[in-house]
């Protein structure tokens, strides 16, 4: 029985290791390819020969990557600040309330899981210029909250109903809190780890995000990230510099993985009592 859970383990851990090292062989050659000369064409596979930061110097320039991280960051800050006011808000009726409406709103929000935000871009584009909206970089902010709303609303009402004890918010009615004091200044500060993982699972998304962003942004000074990388792209006439693509793409996840470092500890319990008993 020894040697059976020995060889178990073991067995456990080498595909553990098998995984991870089929993850990291591309993030290396890619990381690797960045570090060279934009003109050095050899063998990727060969790893870190002629260490150079040109390619990291010729992306930030070309890519105007201050004011793109400007844009990127307006973008992502106020879409996931009014996601996470606007979830935390809805889910607490519904968490708490056992009525037929409130099951009725749980499962209207759930239904925007899997309805594809592309199926109803058309009347959605069509409505924006029936209301006379500008298109500029603020109109994907109106998209990435109506469809980061209904993954967060789920972790927040699961979250409120599994981690947040009734008991607390009775106490402060005693006191006298009102509905709104309770819940700004006693459940919403023991929501902090589902609000980490909603800032991080939707905060990622819309920083990566580059469809809604091509669809309604058109000015190349209101470019964020994403689309400040289309133009390393190459054609039949100027192929692409994969080098200098390669340091722009490390260069728009420094900042993610910036944030997730210091996040990441709020993450974990976010997500798992969240969404295990919710």
């Amino acid at each position: 029985m020894m040697l059976r859970r020995w060889m178990g383990k073991g067995f456990a851990q080498l595909a553990v290791i098998l995984i991870m090292t089929l993850n990291l062989i591309p993030l290396i050659i890619a990381f690797s390819t960045s570090l060279r000369d934009p003109k050095d064409n050899t063998n990727p596979l060969v790893l870190f020969q002629g260490v150079s930061l040109a390619s990291y110097k010729a992306a930030f320039e070309r890519m105007h990557f201050p004011e793109a991280l400007w844009n990127s960051i307006v973008l992502t800050g106020v879409s996931v600040i009014f996601v996470v006011l606007f979830a935390a808000m809805a889910s607490y009726p519904m968490a708490r309330l056992k009525t037929r409406l409130s099951k009725f709103m749980y499962l209207f929000f759930l239904s925007g899981l899997v309805v594809p935000a592309q199926m109803v871009l058309i009347p959605i584009v069509q409505m924006i210029n029936a209301l006379h909206i500008p298109t500029n970089q603020y109109t994907p902010i109106f998209m990435f909250i109506t469809c980061s709303l209904p993954f967060s609303t789920f972790l927040y009402t699961g979250f409120i109903r599994s981690g947040v004890p009734e008991e607390v918010e009775e106490a402060a009615h005693i006191d006298g809190a009102g509905l709104f004091q309770r819940f700004w200044t006693v459940v919403f500060p023991l929501l902090i780890p589902v609000t980490v993982s909603v800032i991080i699972t939707q905060g990622v998304w819309i920083w990566n995000d580059y469809f809604f962003n091509m669809i309604f942004i058109s000015g190349a000074g209101d470019s964020p990230l994403p689309l400040a990388m289309l133009g390393f792209l190459g054609d039949q006439q100027n192929p692409t510099q994969w080098n200098v693509l390669f340091a722009a793409c490390f260069l728009c996840a420094l900042p993610l993985l910036l944030v997730f470092l210091f996040l990441q500890k709020y993450f974990v319990g976010g997500m798992t009592v969240g969404a295990v008993k919710g």
